[in-house]
């Protein structure tokens, strides 16, 4: 297989392996820092890439944010915040637990069942993604363009509590990506005039903005509204920091049964770790012999969703890299970075970088090894670091890290304008919840979707039909249409069960 070359070349470059274990260390302290995420980390760190060689850039971004999702649970169960929305889960049973004095062993068993969920997702991905790429290179422009259609729809129409919302959210993220010049006639698009917009809007500044000005934005109306001192339940109790193997061998079947269920969850775009997280636990709390223990402090409850939100890293890059459709929002910012380098991501990739995908991957497993080995050993000191670190200084620094990273991408004061138009955007988009990662990841995937649209209209002699003509486009279309009426179905069963609950009370 292709992988153990790649994982030997990988070993073999003393660089590569101090860049993997630095993503692995910043990707950690990031995700267990109350208020910022593995996303804003590798926006923020974006320009910094543009220097590097591919696979280093690929590889330390890629490895921060595998790093940055198990971080997350280091809030969860020591501070009560969690760092992602999948660590929510996590906080179910994990405060409890440290509220216990078992801080340290909730804090092993997240670690242990992180890196066998992720690792499990990698070898799903590693054993599936030549076959993905091998049908993909059989699908011409009509299919491609309906898979587009699919992944707009469902990454819109599940993530969030409305459909409608999700939906306008992928709207307005094609449509700021229609800004600049057409590429077929040449004419201006939406630019008002101006003369900047004529190259349209910049993915970097874009990106900053929306992941890290929104977030800090965000986060300190929260805190102004509900003021809270971060406290730490690290106990310094050895037993309650010390894991045996009886006390783990309850928690493995969860773990198993997470990472199968992230690694299923992370193939299909827009679903993302937090939906993972929370299907895992509820599938665990189900088959529990006592299910009314979750939730007062159950070891199993952290293994559950931790598997499970780690599992969708790997399976999450499979449309990114064979049909250049990303999953996730991490996996529109690398595929950004793809672009940045000048590498076409789509089915042909695995003919001419397949040597670079494999090598990736190999940097992915080693990443997972090392976040594994650090969070371990190490997770309570990278606690204390975050308790160090007081939000007067934390969050003016973010800003000063975001200007001087949007300024530094191409040298231009309007794309720190962009950058802090995108940031309000982004605070207001989370303040009425609507779907940021849907407005970022269509912004991403328009220009390809609109470039196969046209090329389809080319192929054919009767105009749209052609997507009803050819079976798996037709499928495709289908399939996107059904995302959004089981989604309706849901929600308004949902509703009427509410309602129903009211009128007995």
């Amino acid at each position: 297989m292709e992988i153990f070359p790649a994982l030997l070349s990988v070993i073999t470059d003393p660089v590569l392996l101090g860049a993997i274990l630095l993503a692995a260390v910043v990707g950690m302290i990031v995700g267990a820092t109350p208020g910022l995420t593995a996303s804003a980390a590798i926006a923020m760190l974006l320009p910094i890439t543009f220097h590097m060689p591919p696979l280093f850039a690929l590889a330390f971004l890629y490895v921060i944010g595998k790093s940055g999702r198990y971080g997350g649970s280091i809030a969860a169960i020591l501070f009560n915040t969690p760092g992602t929305a999948a660590s929510a889960a996590t906080q179910i049973d994990g405060y409890p637990l440290a509220r216990a004095g078992k801080a340290g062993k909730a804090m092993k068993v997240a670690t242990i069942s992180s890196v066998i969920g992720d690792f499990m997702g990698d070898i799903m991905l590693v054993i599936g993604v030549g076959f993905i790429a091998a049908l993909a290179l059989k699908l011409g422009p009509p299919e491609i363009f309906a898979v587009y259609f699919a992944a707009f729809v469902v990454i819109g129409s599940v993530i969030g509590n409305s459909v409608l919302k999700g939906l306008a959210s992928a709207l307005l993220g094609i449509i700021i990506a229609m800004i600049g010049i057409d590429p077929i006639s040449g004419e201006e698009r939406y630019t008002f005039g101006m003369f900047e917009l004529s190259n349209g809007i910049g993915l970097v500044p874009l990106m900053i903005g929306v992941f890290v000005l929104g977030e800090v934005f965000a986060q300190m109306e929260e805190r102004r509204n509900q003021p809270a001192k971060i406290t730490s339940n690290e106990t310094t109790d050895p037993d309650g920091n010390q894991l045996s193997w009886e006390e783990y061998k309850p928690c493995l079947p969860h773990a198993l049964r997470g990472g199968v269920i992230g690694a299923a969850i992370g193939v299909l775009p827009g679903l993302g770790s937090a939906i993972a997280a929370f299907i895992s636990y509820g599938e665990g709390k189900r088959r529990a012999k006592d299910p009314e223990q979750w939730g007062k402090g159950k070891l199993e409850g952290v293994a559950a969703p931790e598997a499970a939100n780690n599992a969708v890293s790997g399976p999450s890059m499979a449309p990114l890299l064979t049909l250049g459709i990303p999953g996730s929002t991490i996996g529109a910012i690398l595929l950004g970075v793809f672009l940045i380098h000048g590498i076409q991501v789509g089915p042909t990739l695995f003919l001419t970088d397949k040597e670079l995908v494999y090598q990736l991957f190999a940097c992915g497993i080693l990443g997972i090894f090392a976040y594994g080995l650090i969070g371990y050993f190490g997770a309570t000191r990278v606690s204390r670091i975050i308790l160090k670190i007081p939000t007067q200084v934390l969050y003016p620094l973010i800003f000063l890290t975001a200007f001087i990273a949007a300024f530094s991408a191409r040298g231009s004061l309007f794309d720190v304008t962009v950058m802090t138009c995108a940031g309000f955007a982004g605070w207001l988009m989370r303040k009425y919840e609507f779907n940021v990662a849907a407005f970022v990841i269509s912004f991403v995937l328009a220009k390809g979707a609109e470039e196969t649209f046209r090329q389809a209209m080319l192929m054919s002699k009767d105009g749209a039909m052609i997507f009803i003509e050819r079976p798996i486009a037709l499928a495709f279309l289908i399939l996107g249409i059904a995302a959004i009426a089981l989604r309706v179905r849901s929600i308004m069963k949902q509703r009427r069960k509410v309602k129903g609950a009211l009128a007995d009370a």
